[in-house]
């Protein structure tokens, strides 16, 4: 059984880390995964730039290529870092990422909230990520969303929503949503079929929600793995070929 060595999992919401756990479990069965965790200070405007070239320091500093994976707003980074440095990249997995790679919960929430209070938008955006869940569970989860408005690299506020327009990754892409996922729905998945190259990958999960690598973390792993191994016998394979 082949050991992938080289798996980056990109981390720009620190509140929202705890949902990733049971997909990094799952995953280090057969992976060695390394977490990359952007703080974005309270006090300051959020930077995309910044944040790449952050990365890419460390990327440097480890003298290696690698598989990144983001969910989200950190899939957003993994495609813009992609797009610049393609060749410290093996390939990128997005996770509930749409063709638009700026659309996140946080762009809805802003949508919403020059009519609704906070609170109300916060209570409502509990169901549309996590489905109905007990009184306890959604307070907690409001909580979580509230920090992550202050502290995670979302492009997005009240004055401005940034949007990202689709284009061909120059390198192998995995893109994963989730049937019922009400942020990223299925035309905003299938809005990538045209931008997306013979090596690349696009999968969903029957549900899941926004959060799908949190419910269903063992069918996560196991798209992420075949996606792997698949580039890597493909690799093996030319190899082959070029010594005849």
């Amino acid at each position: 059984m082949r050991k992938h060595e080289d798996v980056l999992w990109l981390n720009v919401s620190p509140s929202l880390q705890c949902f990733a756990k049971p997909l990094l479990c799952s995953l280090s069965k057969q992976a060695t995964i390394r977490e990359w965790e952007y703080f974005q200070n309270q006090d300051c405007t959020s930077s995309l730039d910044n944040a790449i070239v952050v990365l890419n320091d460390y990327i440097n500093s480890c003298g290696r290529k690698f598989h990144l994976i983001g969910h989200s707003s950190a899939g957003l980074l993994g495609l813009l870092y992609a797009h610049k440095y393609p060749e410290m990249v093996k390939s990128l997995t997005l996770l509930a990422v749409g063709a638009d790679a700026a659309v996140d919960w946080q762009s809805h929430y802003y949508s919403h909230r020059p009519s609704l209070s906070g609170e109300k938008i916060l209570n409502s955006m509990v169901y549309n990520l996590f489905g109905y869940q007990d009184d306890k569970t959604v307070k907690n989860l409001e909580c979580i969303l509230q920090k992550d408005l202050y502290c995670s690299l979302s492009p997005h506020s009240l004055f401005k929503r940034l949007s990202v327009p689709p284009a061909v990754v120059p390198i192998p892409l995995l893109v994963c949503g989730s049937f019922d996922d009400l942020i990223i729905d299925g035309d905003a998945l299938q809005a990538w079929r045209p931008y997306l190259k013979q090596s690349d990958r696009l999968w969903s999960c029957i549900e899941g929600r926004h959060f799908f690598h949190f419910f269903q973390p063992e069918l996560v792993a196991e798209q992420l793995l075949s996606f792997w191994n698949s580039l890597h016998d493909c690799i093996s394979l030319e190899k082959l070929l070029y010594k005849f």
